[in-house]
């Protein structure tokens, strides 16, 4: 049923005992629909003109449908409901209800002009009546309306509207404390609680929370939707004022809650800004409570972090820098930069690893500590990881055509790309279009990556393998990568950590101990039939006992810095 359906049944049923004329059910439906369809018409008219709503009246007159009681409750129908059910609260001005109202009862009236002076005072007392009734009806209405405006529904506190309102009304109170402080708190485990008992659980839960956050003293408690609560505390003196309420609320929130006969631990984390009423726009503090609360939860959950300046400064450039990457990529400013690895025996270069770079417009050119996190935060890393790989490939492709014995090209793989299920079929894709020989790549995946590693990313190592791509471990010796587990794994060598290098540069008995455990995973690579890698080698003593221990591979800047492929083979 239409929303004018529904309104206009209403109206033809409030007035039905104050009809003068006996209709049927039918008669008065399609009457009462014909005269709401004009109203709904005239409301929503531009420009706007009363003259829909006192023909309307006219016309309710000239039927002699309704008594003058009547009008009262057509017009209480009206005032209160005829926006609501119609869908035009928000859109239509109550203004022009009541002038469009006003213009039906002015047309009702004068079409009964004629009547009898009895009858004529009966309008006006209706009218008079109805008048009172619909502005009472209207204030109710509109303070139950005002309240559900600025309350949560579920828990009856107020709301993220009421929160905002209350700290912009901070600034231009004259009697308001010179300070506040603001406490946002993140409830963990409730989407658990709605997945595993149920949203009716989740609920009381949240109840149940936004009850023992009420009792904290000289705050109060907000509910901004979801598992996200605030406490606003006025009068602050410092940070610490607000960050002693916010331990507060954190140790009420510990104890277990009790819901539908079952035990629920459930922990927070909160974010908390305390500032001068005058220091911004005070509705910023949400926004900065709300990254505070982010930096609790990157630290471990079950905590309170005070918002920072220069914290925050350091995460706005990194998000400007992580959203810059698509642009970035689409101009071509990403590249790689080749290190080459050495036989150890014989001193030729066997592979080169493709380091990214960044030739930044602004900031120049940025190392990947820069920026490869933040790819692998965004998801960005897929299109990057892919074409830094095609962009190896094609180079490796181009060393083959001039060089008789052109060296293996290694690129890393971050965890996402592992992970994800395309990964095999796009490396073959890449190496069937650039025509690079599948055994001339390898690959380098962290020990700590591969130690997690499960379903895709598990299938995507037996999937590279199979295309006969190399597949390497790289940090070795950091993960405590199990025997059995490495064993299973289709893995061709092992790259090992730059701090076990470093370490043979150790005096006495720590240089004898790094020593030994170098030693002992060269032997555990061989055992395994696997190639070794040393990497980070910058000291002749270094070179020198690797060669003694038998490592196969060295990397490092004794032995080449990373260049522009141009240079690889004629740089020291």
């Amino acid at each position: 049923m239409r929303p004018v359906e529904r309104f206009a049944r209403a109206w033809g049923q409030a007035v039905h005992d104050a009809s003068y004329v006996l209709l049927t059910r039918a008669e008065r439906e399609a009457f009462f629909l014909d005269l709401s369809e004009r109203l709904a018409q005239a409301l929503t008219a531009d420009p706007f003109d009363a003259v829909g709503g006192y023909r309307v009246g006219v016309d309710l007159a000239n039927t002699a449908a309704i008594a003058p009681e009547g009008l009262g409750r057509t017009v209480t129908m009206l005032t209160t409901r005829l926006l609501s059910t119609l869908d035009l609260s928000g859109v239509v001005s109550r203004e022009r209800l009541a002038a469009l109202v006003e213009a039906l009862t002015m047309g009702y009236t004068a079409t009964l002009h004629d009547r009898t002076l009895d009858q004529q005072d009966s309008l006006r007392r209706a009218d008079i009546t109805a008048r009172s009734e619909a502005e009472r009806a209207l204030r109710r209405s509109e303070e139950r309306l005002r309240h559900a405006a600025l309350h949560d529904a579920l828990t009856g506190l107020p709301n993220r509207t009421q929160l905002s309102h209350w700290l912009s009304e901070l600034r231009t109170d004259a009697s308001a404390p010179g300070r506040f402080g603001l406490c946002l708190i993140g409830v963990d485990r409730v989407r658990a609680v709605n997945n595993s008992l149920g949203y009716a659980a989740g609920d009381r839960l949240l109840r149940a929370v936004a009850e023992r956050l009420s009792q904290v003293p000289d705050a109060v408690a907000c509910h901004l939707g979801g598992d996200e609560f605030a406490l606003l505390i006025r009068g602050t003196t410092n940070a610490e004022d607000a960050a002693k309420l916010a331990d507060r609320a954190l140790v009420l929130l510990r104890a277990p809650f009790e819901v539908d006969g079952h035990e629920l631990p459930v922990a927070a984390s909160a974010g908390v800004v305390e500032r001068a009423v005058g220091d911004g726009d005070p509705v910023d503090a949400i926004r900065a409570a709300a990254m505070a609360l982010h930096w609790a939860k990157d630290d471990g959950r079950d905590r309170w972090r005070v918002f920072d300046d220069e914290q925050n400064a350091r995460d706005v450039a990194r998000y400007r820098l992580s959203a810059e990457m698509p642009g970035a990529l689409a101009r071509g400013e990403f590249a790689l930069a080749y290190q080459p690895m050495v036989d150890l025996t014989t001193g030729a270069v066997v592979a080169v690893e493709g380091l990214a770079r960044w030739a930044h417009p602004e900031l120049g050119r940025l190392l990947p500590g820069r920026f490869i996190g933040l790819a692998e935060d965004s998801g960005f890393i897929l299109p990057l990881g892919m074409h830094l790989l095609e962009q190896a490939c094609r180079q490796a492709m181009q060393w083959q055509n001039v060089r008789p014995a052109a060296p293996v090209v290694s690129v890393n793989l971050a965890a996402r790309q592992l992970c994800y299920p395309g990964l095999a079929a796009e490396v073959a894709a890449v190496l069937d279009r650039v025509g690079l020989p599948s055994h001339r790549l390898q690959l380098e995946i962290t020990e700590n990556d591969v130690m997690t590693a499960e379903g895709d990313a598990v299938r995507n190592l037996h999937a590279l393998a199979g295309l006969g791509v190399r597949v390497v471990l790289d940090d070795f010796g950091t993960g405590y990568c199990g025997l059995a587990y490495l064993r299973s794994l289709p893995v061709h060598g092992i790259k090992v950590a730059r701090p076990f290098v470093a370490g043979l540069d150790h005096h006495g008995a720590t240089g004898r101990t790094d020593e030994a455990i170098l030693t002992s995973l060269v032997h555990l690579g061989h055992t395994l039939d696997l190639s070794v890698t040393a990497e980070g080698i910058e000291t002749s003593h270094q070179l020198d006992r690797l060669r003694a221990i038998g490592c196969d591979v060295g990397q490092g800047w004794l032995l080449g810095r990373p260049a522009p492929a141009g240079h690889l083979f004629t740089a020291t």
